[in-house]
């Protein structure tokens, strides 16, 4: 919000129909109205109320409506063209979680790959920033520069076996079971049947991994999501995760939540632009997910004479972490007006505005996103 209320905007959020911190779904037991509501539903209303409540302030439409959000916002912002595309005129979708059931399920799923704390493949959150440090030399300079910023990481020839540990060594390298970890997590989740789930974690991104791999349980979105937002049972044990939850997301997709209609030709038609972004450095949702979702949009699309480029666009985002931020070591330029940017400026000396000037459409994504739909 803080972005568009800058420029003037009159701005809406949404708490999305219930009351908990982010990292809680403990509401959602046995709560299917309240799933809708956080899937699409809360959403919608509050953009049509909003629209309501400024057209009574001012006496008049707005003009042009935009929508900014990142992660979750993401997601929120694609759901809506999908299902109400006359809603927006422009969209600012920064690293969605579009795939609920899929993201949420690979979370769960990374986490167990890194579990229990006692087992030999386990890597303890200390050994992330060496693997960091280690992934940034081999990849660093592919580009033909070297200054800390990863520019193409899934063009990079990663080789794990260099963290591995020598007969002195004594910390900072890798077992062999941990090498295998390494690789489970740096590559996607395909499951027993062959079926592509997620892709993994991107080269570049391992500074990040604490939130989801440093803990000694999964992370709680990925298994509160199964216990109270598929099964409605908070007993349910993350040790008994298999393939079968996932197929009974899919099948389920409980709140509707997953921004999986891939045919966008109403927004084209009506004039919407969308831009798009993702962090190579995201530790949270693995950026090929972005990618995924691009491509199955263009091969919608494409076949029934639609090209993109004139109204969607897709940009990666060299060295940013989720949504925003990068490491202190890396200081890869990051802040241009995203979703959830604005209370994100500073927390990382150095590296907050990409140059100097930074309010302008050339700088400033918000800004683009306007002159792109208004001229």
């Amino acid at each position: 919000m803080a972005a568009g209320l800058g420029y003037g905007f009159a701005v809406m959020s949404t708490d999305t129909g219930h009351n908990s911190t982010s990292g809680d779904i403990t509401w959602a037991t046995n709560q299917e109205q309240k799933k809708l509501d956080w899937g699409y539903r809360a959403m919608h209303e509050s953009v049509v109320a909003a629209k309501a409540i400024t057209a009574a302030f001012y006496g008049q439409k707005p003009s042009k409506s935009y929508y900014s959000g990142c992660s979750t916002g993401g997601r929120q912002g694609i759901r809506e063209v999908q299902l109400h595309p006359e809603s927006f005129d422009g969209v600012l979708a920064g690293a969605p979680a579009w795939w609920t059931s899929h993201l949420q399920t690979w979370t769960l799923e990374a986490g167990l790959i890194n579990l229990p704390l006692d087992s030999p493949g386990h890597i303890p959150s200390t050994l992330f920033p060496v693997i960091a440090k280690e992934v940034r030399r081999q990849c660093d300079g592919q580009d033909g520069l070297v200054d800390s910023i990863i520019s193409d990481p899934e063009g990079c020839n990663f080789f794990s076996e260099a963290l591995l540990c020598g007969s002195g060594d004594d910390g900072d390298c890798l077992t062999a079971p941990q090498i295998d970890t390494l690789y489970k997590l740096h590559h996607p989740y395909v499951e027993t049947n062959d079926t592509f789930v997620f892709p993994g974690l991107e080269l570049g991104s391992e500074e990040q991994w604490n939130v989801l791999l440093g803990g000694s349980a999964p992370n709680a979105l990925g298994t509160q999501y199964v216990q109270n937002f598929l099964l409605n049972d908070p007993t349910w044990n993350y040790w008994d995760f298999n393939g079968s939850i996932v197929e009974l997301a899919d099948r389920i997709q409980p709140g509707n939540a997953t921004a999986y209609d891939y045919d966008l030709s109403p927004f084209h038609a009506k004039g919407g632009k969308l831009i798009q972004y993702h962090g190579e450095a995201d530790g949270l949702i693995p950026t090929g997910s972005s990618s995924y979702f691009y491509k199955q949009v263009l091969k919608t699309l494409k076949p029934k004479g639609i090209e993109l480029d004139s109204w969607y666009r897709f940009f990666l985002v060299p060295g940013m972490q989720h949504c925003s931020g990068t490491p202190i070591d890396v200081g890869a330029p990051w802040y241009f007006a995203g979703g959830n940017q604005a209370g994100a400026v500073g927390s990382s000396p150095g590296a907050v505005y990409s140059v100097p000037g930074f309010s302008d459409a050339r700088h400033d994504a918000l800004l683009a996103l306007m002159a792109w739909v208004e001229h």
